[in-house]
């Protein structure tokens, strides 16, 4: 059906490289994300398995099928754009057909396409009217609509919600991932917001200057990160990477001691003590409280340390105003880093007398010094 598979794909724009040696597969009916920032190529990449763009080297699979250089039309993909493209002349019902006359579909089975999009997308009493007298969110169900309506084994959809307020971007996604539900096509879907990826895609795929960093679930993102960009691109406020200086690891090889450079934690994991003991075990920095938001529910602080500046998220819980705090990291929830950035997994870690170490038996070998 509309599995997905590029495999060595290049791309340069005159001499800059923007995708580089490229490889990925996106399994059929999946709703996949492709996240980043902007210029990581997410978006060239979306439009390189449309057809809208020539890949410079690489092989681009749909369906089974090698498809390099046939051109958009003959690919089965529909593509939803972050400016809908609706033509402003015709009325919705009009927009929603047009495509349906140019591949020739006759007209009795052209309005029974067209009255069963329509109900799905909830679009039945807006037929007549014309895309000025439209609200954004009703002007992207019909561009929905007009994808939906040719049928396609793909659906590409290039930040179709950036142009909606905050409130309809989330009522549209909640539609998008039931009317993926309901249609069980494969949806490929790019935004440059973490939010947007987290709750909707089945696969997220984390890309960087044409690189891509992380593909997995978003649970495994938030959880597994495999290197620091994906580590802080994943989680709201982002992880809060640190130098690693002050801390002793002790009886471990030197190897293991020079390769970290960074640790790291999520802010919704720590633990804000004010002073006081606290029984969890974990990495204990003390530090003084720079700034505070009240979210509601959530509180969020900058607090200064001698590791450096970093955030901690509270869930409902008073909001602290002492100015000095102690923050405990449960020790499970550490995260380390190579010199390139790269995650290093407790478990890779050895003992002098080369003999393997447990997650569980190198924390216990893990201890702060230092502190403020």
């Amino acid at each position: 059906m509309g599995k997905i598979e590029l495999k060595g794909i290049s791309k340069f724009f005159k001499q800059e490289e923007v995708i580089k040696d490229l490889d990925l597969t996106i399994k059929d009916g999946s709703f996949t994300v492709l996240v980043g920032p902007s210029g990581c190529g997410k978006s060239t990449t979306l439009r390189m398995i449309a057809g809208l763009d020539d890949q410079t080297s690489g092989d681009i699979w749909i369906d089974g099928k090698r498809v390099n250089g046939v051109p958009p039309g003959m690919r089965d993909v529909a593509m939803v754009f972050q400016n809908y493209a609706l033509y402003p002349t015709m009325n919705v019902h009009d927009n929603i057909e047009f495509g349906l006359i140019n591949r020739k579909v006759p007209k009795k089975e052209r309005e029974a396409l067209i009255a069963d999009i329509a109900e799905i997308v909830g679009l039945s009493d807006y037929m007549k009217k014309k895309p000025e007298m439209l609200s954004g969110g009703q002007r992207q169900r019909v561009a929905l609509a007009r994808a939906m309506v040719k049928k396609p084994q793909v659906f590409i959809l290039d930040e179709p919600l950036s142009n909606l307020d905050a409130k309809l971007r989330h009522q549209m996604r909640t539609e998008l991932i039931q009317l993926h539900k309901r249609l069980g096509t494969t949806f490929v879907y790019v935004t440059h917001d973490q939010v947007e990826a987290m709750s909707m895609g089945d696969e997220i795929v984390i890309m960087n200057k044409g690189v891509i960093q992380q593909a997995a679930s978003p649970l495994e993102l938030y959880n597994d990160p495999a290197n620091m960009f994906a580590a802080q691109f994943i989680g709201t406020p982002a992880m809060n990477i640190l130098p690693y200086k002050g801390l002793q690891l002790h009886t471990l090889s030197a190897s293991s001691k020079e390769d970290i450079r960074h640790f790291g934690f999520r802010p919704e994991h720590a633990q804000l003590n004010l002073g006081q003991e606290t029984s969890v075990e974990g990495l204990r920095i003390g530090g003084e409280i720079m700034t505070r938001e009240s979210l509601g529910a959530e509180n969020i602080y900058q607090i200064q340390s001698s590791f450096g500046m970093f955030s901690i998220k509270t869930f409902l819980a008073p909001l602290i105003l002492d100015n000095m705090v102690t923050v405990t990291v449960p020790y499970e929830h550490l995260y380390y880093f190579d010199n390139s950035g790269m995650r290093l997994r407790q478990a890779e870690f050895r003992v002098a007398s080369n003999e393997p170490v447990t997650s569980e038996r190198a924390l216990e070998l893990i201890s702060v010094g230092g502190g403020v």
